[in-house]
């Protein structure tokens, strides 16, 4: 994963979230929960927002998308009020891009969709639903973003939610609507990039955390998850025991349940996706956890009433789905969305992974969060390289085929980075010194040691240019470097090899033994647990 461990830099977290005590899980200050940090970006104060919400929005509107968008045949004129229902917004703002995957053998792709969930409060249900009348008009914050893989072939899908308090940097964005630079952050709250121009610029932060090429992105609101609730009957939800998301000082989200299985809908439905006090050990990653519930039996419930006869129901959904929902531009109508669900539908339930990005505690607070350099990396290789995290047929993809050097191995100019800390660990002395001998013992003449910090956990290959692409295939090559470890990279100027952590010692590369299964540290959750049940923290229950 690109820049999988934390920046050297250590620059201090710069967003928040925002809501009020009647929004979320814990009280306000009285200036709204926002200070001015050094520099004069924003930060939020230690109140947790509604982040939950957004997850299944984002689900509900997806799947309903495949549900009904593409059943409601209620005429042309419906048809284009339905599209006139959905807002749009450029897919990237970021500085660069990530190519696409190459093809399999059959010539298919996989698929890869960003859903977001914005907190803000910019509309009279929102604040209804709880907030503050303070933070009308403020940008909003990313406090849910998941990534959506479909594989190449259709056989299963990927899902990895990223905690809404990791560090991660941030790359320069550009908002297209005012034109407004917003400079790169080394580290800062994942949910910040949302209001640096809008969910392009959160796509073009997945993209450079994680190199993956994101096809498409859908964001909504939560002020839509109690319309979505109630309009499929609600869904099934199981605690282990009685659980009251309650405490003396005015925290939790007042979620109130007997053990067992309920079926939540509307207010009670977004309580279950804000409890954070009551849920396992009463931080953010129990919280994902019961979303990832929630949104596995959201799909079943969708899937199971998608045979819906009842012209008024689903025009009723087709309108609460379409309101919900932010999409980019190549997404924005009903048929687009409607191809998107096919796809969607063609994956079982059985064979959809939900997972969590592994982190580990990056401060004292415990919500604070760094994507853990191993099993980080682990999760977001797999699915770049279209791996089934659910261990189940993982896939072996012949090698793609090498292009052709643009110059001869003793002309091409290769820097060499140290990048051998990737793994938490002190890096190895003169690594890169070592390594350039091995280059130049194989005719790379023009290797040399370069001293900028870097940190990977996996040796890789980067280059700025398709024309420089064949030459960096050439240093992998001989080196013994898959080519699925060869990226292009704005972040370079040139060929540059960085000898990750796994490459410490010995003349000679060793290709990483390939996964067949997400990391356990994942909480990876399967789409056809009906049995799912969560653990209640310790003091909540009644």
């Amino acid at each position: 994963m690109a820049h999988s461990s934390v920046d050297q830099e250590g620059a201090v977290p710069r967003a928040r979230r925002a809501g009020g005590p009647s929004a979320e899980d814990e009280p306000r200050d009285g200036r709204g929960g926002r200070r001015r940090s050094s520099g004069g970006h924003r930060r939020r104060t230690e109140p947790e927002s509604p982040k939950p919400k957004r997850r299944i929005l984002r689900w509900s509107a997806l799947t309903l998308a495949v549900v009904i968008l593409g059943s409601a045949g209620a005429g042309y004129l419906y048809y284009q009020h339905l599209n006139a229902n959905i807002q749009k917004d450029k897919l990237n703002l970021g500085d660069s891009d990530v190519p696409g995957a190459t093809p399999n053998a059959a010539g298919q792709t996989p698929l890869n969709v960003l859903l977001i969930g914005s907190d803000s409060r910019n509309s009279a249900k929102d604040l209804a639903l709880g907030g503050a009348k303070q933070e009308v008009g403020r940008a909003g914050l990313a406090d849910v973003q998941m990534l959506v893989h479909v594989s190449a072939d259709r056989t299963n899908m990927s899902v990895v939610s990223l905690p809404r308090d990791t560090m991660i940097p941030i790359p320069k964005c550009t908002d297209p609507h005012n034109g407004q630079v917003y400079p790169a952050l080394s580290l800062a709250m994942a949910n910040e990039s949302l209001a640096r121009g809008g969910p392009g610029c959160t796509v073009a932060t997945w993209q450079k955390l994680t190199r993956i090429h994101i096809d498409h992105f859908m964001m909504v609101d939560f002020s839509g998850v109690v319309d979505m609730a109630d309009a499929i009957g609600g869904v099934p939800v199981c605690v282990k025991q009685n659980v009251w998301s309650h405490t003396s000082d005015g925290h939790g989200s007042g979620l109130k349940l007997k053990a067992g299985t309920t079926y939540v809908k509307g207010q009670q439905a977004l309580q279950w996706l804000r409890t954070r006090y009551g849920f396992e050990d009463g931080t953010d990653l129990g919280r994902t956890h019961a979303q990832h519930m929630y949104m596995s039996a959201m799909v079943r419930q969708l899937r199971k009433n998608a045979t819906l006869t009842n012209p008024g129901a689903m025009r009723s959904l087709a309108e609460t789905a379409t309101k919900a929902l932010k999409v980019d531009e190549g997404l924005g109508t009903i048929a687009k969305l409607y191809g998107l669900s096919e796809e969607f539908k063609k994956v079982p339930t059985k064979r959809i992974t939900m997972t969590t990005l592994p982190t580990v505690q990056w401060s004292r607070d415990r919500n604070r969060l760094v994507p853990a350099p191993e099993d980080a990396d682990q999760l977001v290789s797999m699915v770049r390289d279209d791996t089934p995290l659910d261990g189940r047929g993982a896939k072996h993809k012949t090698e793609e085929k090498a292009k052709t050097p643009a110059d001869p191995d003793d002309k091409i100019a290769v820097q060499v980075r140290n990048g051998t800390a990737g793994d938490g660990q002190p890096p190895a002395q003169q690594r890169a010194s070592a390594v350039v001998q091995v280059l130049q013992g194989k005719g790379f003449a023009q290797a040399a040691a370069d001293t900028t910090a870097a940190s990977e956990t996996k040796t890789t290959v980067l280059f700025p240019s398709a024309d420089l692409e064949g030459d960096a295939q050439a240093v992998a090559k001989a080196l013994g470097i898959p080519l699925k470890q060869v990226h292009k990279s704005t972040d370079v100027s040139g060929v540059t090899l960085i000898v990750g952590s796994d490459w410490r010692t010995g003349t000679a590369y060793k290709p990483p033994t390939e996964p067949t299964k997400a990391p356990s540290s994942s909480a990876a959750l399967n789409g056809d647990k009906k049995d799912a049940c969560m653990e209640v923290q310790k003091g909540f229950t009644w």
